[in-house]
C-alpha cells in the first residue's frame, strides 16, 4: 500500500512541478494509475471514474494519460488491436506475461534481464535506450475453464 501512495505522490509532484492543476478528476485518474492493478486501459479508467464523475468524457481521460505519459510517469503497453494498457506503478520498461484469452497482464521480475540487455548491447554494439519483453500464454484461470 505504501508503494501505491509513493507512486501517487510522485506523479502529483511531477504534475505540479510542471504547472498542471490538480482537479478532482485528475487526482482520481492518478490514483488509479498509481495502483495500476491489471494494467488498465483508458476505457477501464473511464468506467471506474464515471461512478464519481458521471459527466467526465473519455477524451478527458485520454488527455490526462497523454500528459502523464509525457512526464515519463506512465508506461504504455501498445497492442496491434489498439487495446493499449497502462502501468503507472512501474513506469519503466519491464517484462510482462499476458493471457491471450482474458487479456490479464502480470509484471515479471527477471533477474536475468539486466544480463540479457548487457549481452545484446555488447553483441550488437547498440546503446540500448528502451526495451519491451512480453510473454504470451494462457493463465491458470482460463486453463481451468472448459471450452
Amino acid at each position: 500500500m505504501a508503494d501505491h501512495q509513493k507512486r501517487f505522490d510522485t506523479i502529483l509532484r511531477k504534475l505540479r512541478d510542471n504547472g498542471h492543476k490538480m482537479t478532482p478528476q485528475r487526482l482520481a485518474i492518478v490514483k488509479i494509475l498509481a495502483r495500476s492493478e491489471g494494467h488498465p486501459s483508458v476505457e477501464d479508467i473511464h468506467a471506474r471514474i464515471k461512478k464519481d464523475f458521471p459527466t467526465m468524457s473519455l477524451a478527458t481521460v485520454y488527455r490526462n494519460i497523454i500528459l502523464i505519459k509525457s512526464l515519463d510517469e506512465l508506461l504504455e503497453l501498445g497492442f496491434p488491436d489498439g487495446s493499449n494498457r497502462y502501468d503507472g506503478n512501474k513506469p519503466y520498461p519491464h517484462p510482462h506475461i499476458i493471457c491471450v484469452k482474458c487479456k490479464k497482464i502480470l509484471d515479471l521480475d527477471l533477474d536475468s534481464l539486466d544480463e540479457m540487455q548487457h549481452e545484446i548491447a555488447e553483441e550488437t554494439d547498440f546503446k540500448i535506450l528502451n526495451h519491451r519483453l512480453d510473454f504470451f500464454g494462457i493463465c491458470s484461470n482460463c486453463s481451468a475453464e472448459k471450452d
